[in-house]
């Protein structure tokens, strides 16, 4: 038996975006359901990848679409992201139609709208299109109004504080 799929959004400028779409990841291989985790602009090592190369590769599958460093405000967009970001795209279009596949996150996709790394209309057409048994997450700070007004649920994760404002680096474990 098929369940319909939602959609998920997760945005906002506070800590746990990536790690809520990690969880529902984890929580439905516990389930046994196969989970494919496409991570936009990201290139560099992080925990999360060790882990399920480690112990759930069977459940999920993980890759990452982006360039070596981080894009910030400002910056111009190099070629070398829009092709990792439209390879990333293309996976997750073929990871849909897969069949294998109960969810599909789309980790920090708001991201690459926001700094026009990727045009809106493929993305959201891949959204439009997707095959109603799939639970789509799509994370990432400044979630465009377009992806929030077709989104089934968003959560907004509100910054209050963080110790990184008081000069704590990223630690690994905790936040890669």
């Amino acid at each position: 038996m098929s369940q319909k799929g939602y959609i998920h959004v997760y945005t906002g400028n506070g800590k746990g975006k990536t790690t809520a779409a990690l969880g529902l990841a984890v929580r439905a291989a516990g389930h046994g359901f196969r989970t494919y985790f496409a991570q936009f602009m990201k290139k560099q090592h992080y925990g999360e990848l060790d882990a399920v190369r480690d112990h759930l590769s069977g459940l999920i599958t993980m890759e990452q679409f982006g360039i070596e460093g981080f894009h910030s405000s400002g910056m111009e967009v190099k070629k070398e992201e829009r092709e990792a970001a439209r390879e990333g795209l293309a996976a997750v279009d073929s990871a849909m139609r897969d069949g294998r596949y109960r969810i599909i996150v789309m980790d920090e996709i708001n991201v690459t709208l926001h700094f026009g790394i990727l045009d809106p209309e493929p993305v959201l057409n891949l959204i439009r299109k997707r095959p109603g048994n799939i639970e789509l997450i799509l994370t990432g700070r400044y979630a465009p109004p377009e992806v929030v007004a077709i989104a089934d649920l968003v959560t907004e994760m509100r910054e209050i504080r963080h110790y990184y404002a008081s000069g704590v680096p990223a630690r690994d474990g905790v936040e890669r």
